[in-house]
């Protein structure tokens, strides 16, 4: 059975003969007899009674000439649809998350929204690695990832930039100052995450430490920063370094700083090539909503 056959079958039902049908549809008699005889014998059931003047439809014709109406009324959705999604106003985007400062990511959605109203975000949260790896392989079409840098398989997407904080025993010397430097640092220890936990933020830091030309030994590991604070503040003197997720926490025997010369930028990390629609459209959002 094709869609055409489909059409013939109830434009002669609703034009009431062959030869009207063919020609609302600039077509020849010949071709929409065909069509119909052939719809007729797949069914193995007649349409259309032929034995009179005027074409009428059959017990059987009228059964299905509803569902005939159906079908090509879903194959129109269909085509609407898949319109949609090529355009990127349809469909479903899936998208690898990171908590972002305050609200943003949620307001950025809320932009997409109203860009885009029938295109649905599927969220995910993993890790950094994870959420490459998984724009590599296909299982997301785009993930949020700080301080990524272009690789094999994946081009990043610059979407905003954040600054960096350090923090320190609030009794050491460095804490009276307003903003820190990283080559005030060499001589403290870093609490830094082990690569594997996050490859892109920690190459950030080792790599700025080593353009900064100060390579601070290494303390105890970053685990989360509640906890990484807390050992700070009464362990041997350290320091570490992260961006703002929330709002700056307050611990006592813990001084925040800036820290001057370093800032993380976020990128959306895609599959090489020209973004889609509906990338666009996320870009779109992300942009509207980076200095917001």
């Amino acid at each position: 059975m094709e869609l055409r056959q489909l059409e013939y079958f109830v434009a002669v039902a609703e034009e009431g003969g062959f030869g009207r049908a063919a020609r609302s549809m600039n077509i020849v008699q010949s071709a929409v007899s065909q069509q119909i005889a052939r719809l007729e014998r797949e069914f193995g059931v007649l349409l259309f009674d032929r034995s009179t003047r005027h074409v009428r439809l059959t017990g059987a014709g009228e059964r299905l000439l509803d569902e005939a109406r159906l079908v090509l009324a879903a194959s129109r959705r269909m085509r609407r649809i898949a319109g949609d999604i090529a355009a990127g106003d349809d469909g479903t985007l899936r998208l690898g998350t990171l908590h972002a400062p305050g609200d943003r990511l949620y307001r950025a959605l809320n932009t997409l929204a109203s860009i885009a109203p029938r295109l649905q975000v599927r969220p995910r949260r993993l890790t950094p690695a994870e959420r490459l790896a998984a724009v590599r392989s296909g299982e997301l079409d785009a993930a949020l990832v700080r301080a990524l840098r272009p690789s094999a398989g994946l081009e990043a997407l610059e979407v905003w930039t954040d600054p960096l904080y350090v923090a320190l025993p609030a009794d050491h010397p460095l804490a009276g100052a307003p903003g820190l430097r990283l080559e005030q640092l060499g001589h403290l220890p870093l609490r830094l995450a082990a690569r594997e936990a996050n490859p892109p933020f920690h190459d950030l830091v080792t790599e700025a430490c080593g353009t900064a030309g100060i390579a601070p030994p290494a303390g105890p590991p970053f685990t989360t920063l509640q906890q990484t604070l807390a050992d700070i503040a009464v362990g041997p003197p350290s320091w570490t370094v992260f961006y703002e997720v929330t709002s700056l926490p307050t611990v006592h025997r813990i001084a925040i700083r800036p820290l001057t010369d370093l800032s993380v930028t976020t990128s959306l990390a895609v599959a090489p090539g020209p973004p889609g629609p509906a990338l666009r459209h996320l870009l779109d959002a992300l942009y509207r909503t980076a200095n917001t």
